[in-house]
């Protein structure tokens, strides 16, 4: 393995160029930045250059926060009636339109399951809650074909 630094100038100071004895091409090794591997490339050309000593890994903090994994985030949908957010415009006096969400009045209601003999907590529009009370829990979840059982 030869090295050849001194020939090639100051600017290849800490980069020495070997040539493996089994593959006929040359690989770059560097202490320094990337930003030199311009200058490195310019000065070489013509020979091809392996970057696979090039991986650099940015330096990890001794003291890095902990972030928490990411919450599903629960849709706004009634998963009784299917109700979801609507899209609207404000238009304002100059008729410039803006979009909003118009989005379903969701309550987080426990509703007494006879069938189960306990309490579920539902998240439910309240057009789901005055069906529920009109019909009945069974009914309701019965033509969504929603189960209510736990797993």
């Amino acid at each position: 393995m030869a090295t050849i630094t001194a020939t090639l100038g100051p600017m290849m100071m800490g980069v020495s160029v070997s040539k493996s004895p089994n593959m006929g091409r040359l690989s770059l090794k560097t202490s320094n930045t990337c930003s030199e591997i311009g200058s490195v490339a310019s000065q070489l050309s013509g020979l091809k250059i392996s970057t696979a000593h090039f991986q650099i890994t940015a330096p990890v903090p001794i003291s890095a926060p902990l972030r928490r994994a990411l919450q599903p985030v629960a849709r706004r949908v009634c998963p009784l009636t299917g109700k979801k957010s609507n899209k609207a415009n404000l238009v304002s006096h100059s008729n410039h339109r803006t979009i909003k969400r118009q989005f379903v009045n969701l309550q987080y209601k426990r509703i007494w399951w006879e069938a189960g003999k306990r309490f579920v907590k539902l998240r439910l529009s309240t057009k789901a809650i005055k069906t529920i009370e009109k019909n009945g829990l069974d009914a309701v979840a019965k033509k969504a074909g929603m189960d209510l059982r736990k797993k």
